[in-house]
């Protein structure tokens, strides 16, 4: 385990110094906002704007930290890892904002994780600029994993305590953040290949790739080709994610929560791998497109995360074979489920109540939409308890003007919005 684990007043790694946003989330029409409450809100009514009843995050009007989460596996090395690699801060003393570049020294990464073995070791000690990409992708999966469960009674908390709970039990949500946690490595390893931000790779080759299937459009019937531009290599990618994600679960590979693991981890990674896209770019005298140059993109990560939540709602569970290597759908007349299905095999909570046990923060205090009829809605998030109304005030710029050269000045405004909140 880490020496400075992370500060128990916030639940927040690396967030105390993050700047305040210019303006804060809020949607236009009714409706709870994404995440936790936009800062600057303030309780209209008088009396100190303390959190409101429960301890549901996203449930306090005065200004949270920005919402960063932190992936936490099963074994105590990998816990150790996924603190360094989500809270540097606790390491090399710098802080980071929510949206900013990862600020971490690579090497301190591997210093502070003495236990790892095996593939891991090995990327430490040969590609340290690999493994600030892996930190990168964990970071942009655990945001993205936020984003897709928003309006649920589990919003993919970033609270350490709960959150660990969550991945110490083999239910959906769990084969979730797996999932798009090794999505984001793949796609930051990859998307960092293209920006020529590391040695070991570059632009796709494509010497022996087929031809580009042709292009809806007037005008591309016969058009010449070529491969060209800067292709993705996402094969690289997804060869180190799965290098650095599946190498602990590999030792333990006969147990059904390595196998669930392992499972899940591809079938975040397929969904980056197998959805790439073709672009290309006409060339010719007067905007003719006498020839064609095409490239290989991957697919943006606000799509993979929006497949992997399909496959969330429709994931199999399973139980494990008599073997001890193979994986069971429980149920009658079921497939089985394929590579790029999300599998569990045990029940989620309702995650209606707090329950440290179980990884539940509620739902008491959480914004809810009191129109809504899916997730998002009173009824279904605050589990048939009701809902109150409240008037919160909200600071926002306004008024802006631009000054030559190069300034944006603004007023502050106050705006009033009613909101539901779970009782």
């Amino acid at each position: 385990m880490l020496s400075q684990p992370c500060p128990s007043s916030s639940s927040f790694c690396g967030a105390a110094s993050s700047p305040r946003s210019s303006r804060p989330e809020v949607p236009a029409q009714p409706g709870p906002p994404p995440g936790p409450a936009a800062p600057g809100w303030r309780r209209e009514a008088a009396g100190s704007p303390a959190a409101l009843p429960g301890g549901s995050e996203g449930a306090r009007l005065s200004r949270p930290p920005p919402n960063l989460g932190r992936m936490l596996p099963r074994s105590r090395t990998q816990l150790g890892l996924f603190f360094i690699l989500l809270c540097p801060a606790n390491i090399i003393g710098l802080w980071w904002a929510v949206g900013s570049p990862l600020v971490m020294d690579p090497n301190s990464i591997c210093r502070k994780t003495k236990r790892l073995a095996g593939k891991q070791a090995e990327l430490c000690q040969l590609e340290p600029e690999i493994v600030q990409e892996v930190a990168k992708g964990t970071k942009l999966g655990v945001r993205e994993c936020q984003y897709q469960f928003r309006f649920r009674r589990w919003n993919c908390t970033s609270h350490s305590k709960y959150f660990g709970k969550i991945l110490q039990q083999d239910i959906r949500e769990t084969a979730f953040v797996y999932a798009i946690t090794a999505a984001g490595v793949s796609h930051a390893i990859t998307q960092a290949c293209s920006m020529g931000e590391l040695l070991q790779c570059g632009c796709e080759l494509t010497r022996s790739r087929a031809p580009p299937s042709p292009t809806a459009g007037p005008g591309t019937e016969g058009t010449a080709w070529e491969w060209g531009g800067c292709g993705d290599d996402v094969q690289f990618g997804y060869e180190k994610s799965q290098q650095f994600m599946d190498a602990k679960s590999k030792k333990g590979k006969n147990d059904i929560r390595a196998l669930i693991d392992l499972h899940n981890n591809e079938a975040g990674r397929l969904a980056v791998r197998s959805y790439m896209r073709t672009e290309c770019k006409c060339h010719g005298l007067s905007g003719s497109c006498t020839l064609r140059t095409c490239w290989r993109k991957m697919p943006h990560f606000r799509e993979v995360g929006d497949r992997l939540l399909e496959r969330f709602n429709g994931a199999f569970k399973v139980m494990g074979g008599n073997d001890g290597k193979t994986l069971i759908p429980v149920g009658d007349n079921i497939k089985p489920p394929d590579k790029q299905d999300l599998i569990y095999s045990a029940d989620s909570p309702d995650f209606c109540s707090a329950n440290r046990k179980t990884g539940s923060l509620g739902t008491r205090g959480r914004i809810c939409n009191s129109t809504a009829m899916d997730t998002s809605g009173c009824d279904l998030l605050c589990c048939g308890r009701g809902h109150r109304d409240e008037t919160v005030v909200l600071e926002e710029n306004c008024l802006c003007r631009f000054h030559w050269c190069c300034v944006v000045q603004c007023r502050k405004c106050s705006v009033r919005q009613e909101l539901s909140l779970c009782i």
